[in-house]
């Protein structure tokens, strides 16, 4: 490729707030934009040489060969576009079919290429045949991103943006529904700075109790210093089963020993019952979802877990939830706030969490 901007650029970030910025909170002004919850990915364009990569820097080309070809068809001849890949289904991104994309096998991404195409949703442009983009004030490289896939169609988006506070209000509210993460607020008159959190991101906070039912211990720990590295989370379904649901972790050392002199007591010992005891039982991995199964993301790290009685229940924090009914779980690692001793394990259930009224992602996309 020989491009104005190659490849390693790693993206610009954004910091968390709470609350939508005003837009004159920063010199020159802001603009807002829905928060996409897909995988970022930086498209480079050369003729038919196309490079996608990850947040990461690493190539994510050959998972999603149908965008590839997307690129080729819809973006400008030589580019470099900073967008997010995302799949939806039934009006609604959806993360977990997202994930399992990430294949070793070529025959099976080419398979779910064609079940679950992804879609790329535009949102800044680096560089433009010759010209490099990055030391342009967002404003301009906005209206060149605009005029530059001016033609292009679905499944290719340029996302949409406001500078209207209220309305970025109204879309942080709404867009969820649709599986969006929060709002993006972007300063007008900056420059890209790669992996500068230069931006806001303003995301959904709620809390939950939940069952604690095991932990994983910290990379660091040893023999002679156990430490926590995660709690290991659950909420009962419907059915009565314990769901396992996410992690909590973030704890400082001096907390990681503390805690696990805590949880010594409740601590399963060998030929117990416990919720999870199949984990290790692959068939019970497909069929119920259960910590400590291997993933396409972990690869050969060790995930089994010490597992515990289930009697204390915990209240965290969190943002959203991916998947729906008593099969959905957090979406990131939670935020462990205080034990709620008042709380009985029974009552932790998905009927406590907040209902999320369902939004068309068609109505979001341009």
């Amino acid at each position: 490729m020989a491009l104005p901007v190659s490849p390693p650029i790693r993206p610009m970030l954004a910091k968390s707030v709470k609350g939508v910025p005003a837009p004159d909170s920063v010199e020159g002004g802001l603009v807002y934009e829905p928060k996409w919850d897909g995988f970022r990915a930086i498209v480079f364009r050369d003729g038919d040489e196309v490079e996608i990569a990850s947040r990461s820097t690493k190539p994510l080309t050959r998972y999603f060969p149908e965008v590839v070809e997307m690129v080729r068809a819809h973006l400008p001849e030589r580019c470099v576009v900073d967008g997010e890949i995302v799949i939806d289904i039934n009006g609604r991104l959806d993360f977990d079919a997202l994930s399992q994309r990430i294949h070793p096998a070529d025959s099976r991404v080419r398979v779910l290429a064609e079940q679950t195409p992804a879609r790329l949703v535009a949102f800044d442009l680096l560089a433009l045949g010759d010209d490099s983009l990055m030391d342009e004030p967002f404003a301009v490289r906005r209206d060149r991103l605009v005029d530059a896939l001016a033609d292009a169609a679905a499944p290719i988006h340029v996302t949409r943006v406001t500078g209207d506070a209220d309305e970025a209000q109204e879309w942080f509210e709404q867009f969820e529904g649709a599986g969006l993460d929060g709002i993006v607020a972007k300063p007008l008159a900056e420059p890209y700075t790669p992996n500068g959190r230069v931006m806001m991101k303003v995301k959904h906070a709620r809390t939950a109790d939940v069952v604690v039912a095991g932990y994983r211990l910290h990379k660091t720990s040893t023999a002679n210093r156990p430490l926590l590295g995660s709690l290991l989370l659950g909420l009962y379904a419907g059915d009565g089963r314990l769901q396992h649901v996410g992690v909590a972790a973030s704890f400082p050392e001096r907390r990681r020993a503390e805690l696990i002199e805590q949880l010594a007591p409740l601590v399963v010992a060998e030929g117990e019952p416990h919720p999870w005891a199949d984990w290790r039982d692959e068939s019970a991995q497909v069929s119920g979802r259960l910590p400590g199964g291997q993933s396409r993301w972990s690869g050969t790290k060790d995930l089994s877990f010490v597992p515990l009685r289930p009697d204390l229940v915990a209240e965290v924090g969190y943002e959203h939830m991916e998947g729906v009914g008593d099969s959905a779980r957090f979406r990131h690692t939670a935020q462990f706030k205080r034990w709620r001793p008042d709380r009985e394990p029974a009552s932790c259930t998905y009927e406590q969490l907040e209902e999320v009224a369902r939004y068309d992602l068609g109505d979001v996309l341009l």
